[in-house]
């Protein structure tokens, strides 16, 4: 953090801002997520650091993302898994979001489809059936956030997962697996085996 601030301010170091800013925020991902107003009410903070900052973030989620592209889907679990970390773990409301796959399971394109509340989002398989032919997909892998952290799958995805399978084998688009992202490592519910 030190490093990204380059100056400190007035009696304080780079380094002792870094530190100062750590323990306010309580985390580096607190830190990460504030909005604009909270971060920039911190001394010495302004709307270019803000920017900044932001733009080390989208960096770093187009860096996996294309690493997730090189590879395929299957062949790199850990990779998916660290992109939708990246880029659903910080959502504060619930949303679902599909990767879609070629028949060589490689990456077409990752799209959100729903937003939600803080603890549910409504999926309306129609929509995802819809999302995969228009991509031309051959799969597709679902994921979803849990805002409170706990990735751990509910009823309600389980029984969500299995119509979109439905619906989805009507059209010949394969389900490979279901994420439900939270604090730690994303939740496979393939290998939970459940889907």
């Amino acid at each position: 953090m030190a490093i990204f601030l380059r100056t400190g301010v007035t009696g304080c170091s780079a380094v002792d801002l870094a530190r100062r800013l750590l323990g306010e925020f309580g985390s580096l991902r607190a830190l990460l997520e504030a909005d604009q107003a909270t971060f920039s009410s911190h001394l010495g903070l302004g709307r270019a650091k803000y920017a900044q900052l932001q733009a080390v973030l989208e960096m770093a989620r187009r860096h996996l993302a294309e690493q997730l592209r090189r590879d395929s889907a299957l062949e790199s679990p850990q990779a998916v898994r660290d992109f939708l970390k990246a880029r659903l773990r910080h959502e504060p409301h619930e949303v679902f979001a599909c990767l879609f796959l070629d028949s060589r399971h490689r990456v077409l394109t990752f799209e959100v489809l729903f937003h939600g509340s803080i603890d549910c989002a409504s999926v309306y398989p129609r929509q995802v059936v819809k999302r995969a032919l228009a991509h031309n997909a051959a799969a597709l892998i679902l994921a979803h956030n849990h805002p409170s952290g706990v990735a751990e799958p509910s009823h309600s995805d389980r029984v969500l997962t299995q119509r979109l399978k439905d619906a989805l084998a009507l059209v010949d688009v394969r389900v490979l697996d279901h994420f439900v992202v939270g604090d730690g490592d994303p939740q496979s519910m393939a290998e939970l085996g459940w889907v």
